[in-house]
């Protein structure tokens, strides 16, 4: 009877592994199917996964709002209803935040990228007969920057960014936004994850204790905290600077009288985002076509004068906005950003840092971890 039991486990485990055969066999064969059904999946998905965004990017500032109301005693309706409330006031202020970008800041911006482009070759021109003006000696005339000249010269700029790519572009962009059926649908994922995070929150907590050791279990829970504060700082900390540097900078350039002030101070707050690479990429830029709409004179001062800017921010306004979320070093931030945009390109570049950031708070914990234990035991010996 056992041999027969023997014999019965060994073809099960034969027809088991045959069965696995046949359909990693069929899975690779079908993958092209399979990843377009993965595909269409995650594209039904879509305005979940927005919405999840949306309520992310709310949660910290919906929290706050909430907790606000809950100090009110006098008024016991808000105390009440704290929490609806607090979600219609973020979503009343997100509203009239895009209201103000879309009718104070995007139209400008937009109109002096189409006056630029127009222009170009005539901002150009000027920039190269003065040039050709300066003395021979001169080290603007010198043989680094004639080449920059002749690099410029071969840029066929209306092949990069012509009237009807950018109507292409808008039609695109108008085109996603329109599907107005995920939009509502992300907006009411948003609206009751918001509402009903508590429970959410509560349920994957329950989870993750019914899957996990204790230990393990009070890990998970700590680094998911700090992970997310960490991430919500950064994310959070880093545009409200790139928009504050951006108005900041726009203020400063249409004192000076640079020409499309607007469009290259919001340039430099968005650059602004990606740590020490992105300032000097969007001041450099900025110089050049200020030097080519405006002059040498005025693109040396507008230079110094945006430097000035940025040394401000990134002493006093970056690190009340952002706090100390992010104690990195900054060969560490430049690493990060270089193996993030080579592999991930843009997104990859902005999310780097606080990605890098938790990944030195990991090592640093492993790293007292084990020195504790190492004393321990020399305490024990």
């Amino acid at each position: 009877m056992k041999l027969k039991e023997r014999n019965w486990i060994k073809w099960i485990y034969y027809f088991s592994i045959a069965a696995a055969v046949v359909v990693l066999y069929k899975t690779i064969d079908n993958i092209g199917s399979i990843t377009s059904g993965i595909g269409e999946f995650l594209g039904i998905l879509t305005p979940f996964f927005i919405g999840i965004l949306i309520a992310y990017i709310l949660y910290i500032p919906s929290r706050k709002v909430e907790s606000f109301f809950m100090k009110q005693k006098k008024i016991k309706f808000l105390k009440k209803k704290a929490r609806p409330i607090s979600v219609i006031t973020v979503y009343i202020i997100a509203i009239l935040f895009i209201i103000l970008l879309f009718t104070f800041i995007i139209p400008p911006v937009a109109q002096s990228v189409v006056d630029l482009v127009n222009n170009f070759q005539q901002y150009f021109n000027m920039a190269v007969k003065q040039i050709e003006q300066m003395p021979d000696d001169s080290f603007i005339k010198s043989q680094v920057l004639t080449r920059i000249v002749e690099f410029v010269k071969n840029i066929d700029i209306t092949q990069i960014i012509n009237m009807e790519k950018i109507s292409q572009y808008a039609q695109g962009a108008i085109s996603f936004f329109n599907g107005i059926v995920n939009t509502f649908v992300a907006l009411i994922v948003s609206v009751y994850i918001l509402i009903s995070r508590r429970e959410i929150l509560n349920f994957f907590k329950r989870l993750a204790g019914a899957i996990f050791k204790k230990k393990a279990y009070y890990n998970l829970d700590k680094y998911f905290n700090r992970s997310n504060d960490i991430f919500f700082k950064f994310l959070s900390g880093q545009i409200i600077d790139a928009f504050v540097v951006g108005i900041l900078t726009s203020i400063v350039m249409s004192i000076m009288g640079v020409k499309y002030a607007v469009l290259l101070g919001f340039m430099i707050g968005f650059f602004n985002v990606i740590p020490y690479i992105g300032a000097i990429i969007a001041v450099a830029i900025a110089a050049i076509i200020t030097f080519f709409t405006g002059g040498l004179s005025q693109a040396i001062t507008m230079l110094i004068v945006v430097i000035i800017v940025q040394q401000i921010d990134a002493n006093i306004l970056n690190p009340k906005i952002i706090g100390n979320s992010l104690k990195i070093n900054p060969l560490l931030v430049l690493l990060a950003i270089t193996i993030g945009g080579a592999y991930f390109g843009m997104l990859g570049i902005f999310l780097s840092v606080p990605i890098a950031a938790i990944i030195k708070l990991l090592v640093d914990d492993f790293i007292s971890y084990r020195n504790r234990q190492k004393i321990d035991r020399g305490i024990e010996e």
